[in-house]
């Protein structure tokens, strides 16, 4: 089914944007890039013509240009639950009850209780107080991983709940980017890196990757 035009906002290094990025692509679905810049100019996402589309000044937001109108929808695991309900096939969730649980299990560690301890408004915050970006997020990030390893070793085969690459994945693979960001060291989690190895194997993944984006340092 056709969706309509879609624009999607977002940072070229923003692992929420990302997420969305690696959906669309499993999905097949075109969509348009729109880079705002989270650190130019004291951050692009508060610029008054992007305000408008989110009042939390966040990416990313996907603009849909439907039939009905525009609309825009904000958060990733809002936007990629709304793309698996409008265009079912493939999908990003397993059949079987319980692993489509795991799997949103496994999204919610990286969007609540990971993603939020990295946010550049938290890291900003925290400098302020006095801390560092590494030694705040590091150990936070760590604890979340391994919750998510503890799920992914008892219900991983190729993919983090299956034999099929989902939602959880897409959040899974920007997840431990940001973690090497941050100096976590990633050896206690072989379940993770070995699921990242084999998301990283297709198109879908590589095509999202942060390096792939138009809006990446040239010399990154």
């Amino acid at each position: 089914m056709s969706l309509g035009a879609l624009t999607l906002y977002g940072y070229w290094r923003s692992s929420s944007a990302w997420r969305v990025r690696i959906a669309l692509n499993l999905k097949g679905i075109v969509y348009r890039s729109q880079s705002v810049h989270l650190v130019r100019d004291g951050g692009e996402q508060h610029r008054e013509d992007f305000a408008a589309k989110t009042p939390l000044h966040q990416v990313p937001v996907l603009e849909v240009d439907g039939p009905e109108g525009t609309v825009r929808l904000t958060q990733s695991v809002a936007i990629v639950e709304w793309l698996e309900e409008q265009q079912p096939k493939p999908p990003l969730l397993p059949q079987s009850p319980l692993l489509r649980a795991r799997a949103r299990e496994l999204m919610e560690i990286c969007n609540s209780a990971i993603q939020p301890m990295h946010n550049l408004s938290t890291l900003l915050a925290v400098e302020d107080l006095g801390s560092t970006r590494v030694a705040w997020a590091g150990p936070r990030i760590a604890m979340g991983l391994a919750s998510a390893e503890a799920i992914v070793a008892e219900v991983a085969e190729q993919f983090a709940v299956g034999a099929l690459p989902s939602a959880a994945d897409a959040f899974i693979v920007p997840q431990l980017f940001a973690a090497r960001r941050f100096e976590v060291d990633l050896g206690p989690f072989p379940t993770l890196r070995r699921i990242e190895a084999s998301c990283m194997a297709a198109d879908a993944f590589r095509k999202a990757h942060p390096d792939q984006q138009p809006d990446a340092p040239k010399d990154n």
